[in-house]
């Protein structure tokens, strides 16, 4: 659904200069001119310069001449203007508004708008460019000619390019499960400060590995306009944890997460973003393109393009079976057919439909931006209405939690929805998973992004109201194909992070057999029993014992700061690498949480620490993904940070002076503490204010903690009411969680 087309050709024209290419996050000035088309634009018309949902450009204001992003509005005839700006005032996804009325005067033929976008005259910097890249970054201008406030979008609108910056960062990718002799790939690629994958980035690269792997390089070249280097058909001959290092001119820039091969195993380990949306709906470049990204640049496994169901045409529905059909590769990258079922909340929320073949049918939750009403009665206007359309279907459903978030207490099917998104660029979420073990659910947990930046599988969350890095799913399979990885997401044989990859291995082990459903006893559907000793992620087991031992293997890139084992929302335990008399001078200060469930969760933390009696040293900021919010340490020796949680956390990591001298004092606008150095150690001192798992945390922590690997067997005792979810939450130093998919334990 669209803005009018009526006499588009007489509408006026619109002119953006300077054009070309644009550093994404770079501050430049842009003069739009609009000039009026035959009609000119009658006394009280208006016009809007809209763009995308997913943009961050900066915000225009009008008051400070000075500040980023000031933005002037004249007309060249004189009319009064009344300029405003609102990211909510026009049909998405154009919903980011330059709303310009003529409230005094009229336009006629020739006459002109000028729209100075960082209007760089009086002394400001400009405005902020958007942060990710963008061929076509459109500014869109509509005209309301007949003050009617029916808008018809011109013909041509102006554009420019948006492209990344110089690499700052480098990123070096591996899988992280392969057996001895089989085909493996290796990723590399610069970042520019933002997270895009750079197209500058040159020159000689060594490589250089643990132990030897064939088909390996010593070195490779990457010239202007490379954005990423694959090495593909690597094989490893002898078992142990791999690791690759990339330098250039001997300086290490980047190591690999850690790859386990072994001689024989069931199963591989598969990375996918399951979630993800394009141009065509709420999204950034083309569906093409964030098939493209995923693949080659992010060197996913797998995924799935989810756009918003209300605004999928029936065309584009059928393109992107297209592009699914063109794109899925046995062995090779899997790509689902699916789209995100985006109902209202109070009919049940969003939900994700991924379809194991092409050429199935679309359920919308409505037609609220799709013109063609010829299908309006296959629509599912409710989560029930939708289960019951896919009942018969080759499908799996997981829930989500976007602007919409999933009722499952309202609405659940057990059959096809077999795992929750308790992770997205939208935050993290674990009172989902609380809800699912209230009601006696037994989920897997996946994370993915839902991107809206075309960074599929690399989510940078750039400077929106986004408040969190892009989550990525590890399905455990026997091999890379739709039906291999179906079997995994509907067996919960997976597990999830919030955006690093990391070797993770998880069983129960019991002291005498126990018995394994094949599926979940209580879908209702015929299960087969075996007796067992040991049980994997996801699995549904029915045990007489009063304790079952939890093992795990851990291979990290950051340290390991700790590892909780849980039985559903209770924590069991609390692991850690060190020891206290490990502790020495940093502390680190988190701050976590939202205000509620709905769109407006984000909790802002805007603060300051100081230190009476003693001193910061080398402060490091924790998962402040929005650069424009930065971490600051004045000549007086505080520390000043602006920051938001929409559901995960951030903080800062900080060394004192002195180990246990004097006292911390920290005011948000949340949590106003004093607390006596002395007393911080390793058990978090925890200060709460409402919300959802809204509070800071201080603890402290070694100088150095090189531990990345963690091994360990864990008692965990049985709860005789209702099933035992077993499962692991592990955090690690660079900010990052990563969890288990649960295993299930009845008691007899």
């Amino acid at each position: 659904m669209g803005h009018s087309s009526y006499a588009a050709h007489l509408m006026g024209s619109a002119t953006v200069d300077p054009t070309g290419e644009f550093e994404a996050g770079s501050f430049n000035s842009f003069t739009l001119v609009y000039t009026a088309g035959y009609f000119g634009i009658d006394d009280t018309g208006s016009i809007k310069v809209v763009h995308r949902f997913a943009s961050d450009m900066g915000r225009p204001q009008f008051t400070d001449p000075q500040g980023w992003n000031y933005t002037t509005v004249e007309a060249t005839n004189g009319a009064v203007l009344d300029v405003t700006y609102d990211g909510k005032l026009n049909i998405r996804p154009w919903d980011k508004t330059l709303f310009i009325r003529v409230v005094r005067g009229f336009l006629r033929e020739g006459d002109q708008i000028i729209v100075r976008f960082g209007d760089r005259r009086q002394g400001s910097p400009g405005i902020r460019v958007q942060t990710f890249v963008e061929p076509t970054f459109e500014f869109k201008v509509l005209v309301d000619a007949f003050a009617t406030y029916q808008y018809v979008e011109l013909e041509q609108s102006p554009v420019i390019s948006v492209v990344a910056g110089p690499p700052l960062g480098f990123k070096a990718i591996l899988p992280t499960l392969v057996r001895a002799g089989e085909p493996f790939r290796f990723g590399f690629k610069g970042e520019d400060k933002w997270g895009n994958p750079s197209h500058c980035v040159t020159g000689t690269f060594e490589v250089r590995s643990n132990f030897p792997i064939e088909n390996l390089p010593a070195s490779f070249d990457m010239s202007l306009g490379d954005y990423a280097r694959i090495l593909p058909d690597l094989r490893a001959s002898q078992e142990g944890d791999l690791e690759i290092e990339v330098c250039q001119q001997g300086r290490v820039l980047a190591r690999s997460n850690p790859c386990r091969i072994v001689r024989q195993a069931q199963h591989r380990h598969f990375w996918a973003d399951l979630h993800g949306q394009s141009e065509e709906t709420i999204g950034t470049n083309s569906a093409r393109d964030l098939i493209v990204f995923a693949r080659d640049r992010a060197f996913l496994d797998a995924m799935s393009h989810q756009g918003n169901d209300f605004q999928i045409t029936t065309e584009f529905w059928h393109e992107l079976n297209r592009l699914t059909g063109e794109f899925n590769r046995d062995h090779e990258f899997v790509i689902f057919p699916g789209y995100e079922w985006s109902g209202n909340t109070g009919l049940g929320g969003d939900r994700n439909v991924l379809y194991l073949n092409e050429g199935r049918p679309i359920h919308r939750s409505s037609h609220a931006l799709v013109d063609d009403m010829s299908d309006a009665d296959t629509d599912a206007n409710s989560a029930d209405q939708l289960f019951d359309a896919l009942k018969d279907e080759d499908v799996i459903v997981f829930a989500h939690i976007g602007g919409r978030y999933a009722d499952i207490t309202m609405s659940h099917n057990a059959q096809i929805e077999r795992s929750i998104e308790i992770h997205s660029d939208w935050g993290t979420f674990e009172w989902l998973l609380a809800d699912a073990f209230a009601q006696g659910y037994r989920v897997g947990i996946v994370a993915n992004s839902d991107g809206h930046k075309g960074r599929h599988g690399a989510s940078h969350p750039g400077a929106s109201l986004f408040g969190a890095y892009g989550g990525l799913t590890c399905l455990v399979a026997g091999e890379l194909t739709r039906d291999s990885l179906a079997d995994s997401l509907r067996h919960r044989r997976h597990y999830a992070t919030t955006g690093c990859r990391a070797f993770l291995a998880a069983n129960i082990v019991f002291d005498h057999p126990a018995t394994l459903f094949s599926d979940d006893p209580n879908l209702g559907l015929p299960v087969t029993t075996t007796s067992t000793l040991k049980a994997d992620m996801g699995a549904v087991t029915e045990y007489d014992g009063e304790s079952a031992t939890f093992e795990f293997e851990l291979l990290t890139e950051g340290p390991i700061e700790n590892i909780e084992i849980r039985n559903r929302m209770e924590v069991v335990e609390t692991l850690r690498p060190y020891g206290q008399a490990d502790l020495g001078r940093r502390i680190r200060l988190i701050w976590e949480g939202s205000g509620y469930r709905g769109r407006g969760r984000q909790t802002v933390w805007d603060g300051c620490a100081a230190l009476t009696g003693n001193a910061f040293e080398q402060p490091q900021p924790v998962n402040f993904w929005n650069l424009d919010k930065q971490l600051v340490q004045t000549a007086d020796n505080r520390l000043e940070w602006k920051s938001l949680t929409t559901g995960g956390f951030s903080g800062i990591d900080v060394r004192l002076a002195h180990p246990d001298e004097g006292t911390l004092h920290i005011e948000t606008p949340l949590i106003k503490e004093t607390i006596p150095v002395a007393s911080i150690g390793m058990e978090p001192l925890s200060f709460e204010n409402g919300g959802i798992r809204r509070r800071l945390q201080v603890f402290r922590l070694p100088d150095q903690n090189p531990s990345r690997r963690f091994k360990q067997s864990i008692r965990v005792p049985l709860h005789k009411d209702g099933d035992n979810a077993i499962y692991l939450r592990a955090t690690t130093e660079d900010g990052f969680f990563i969890f288990s998919s649960p295993i299930y334990i009845v008691r007899k």
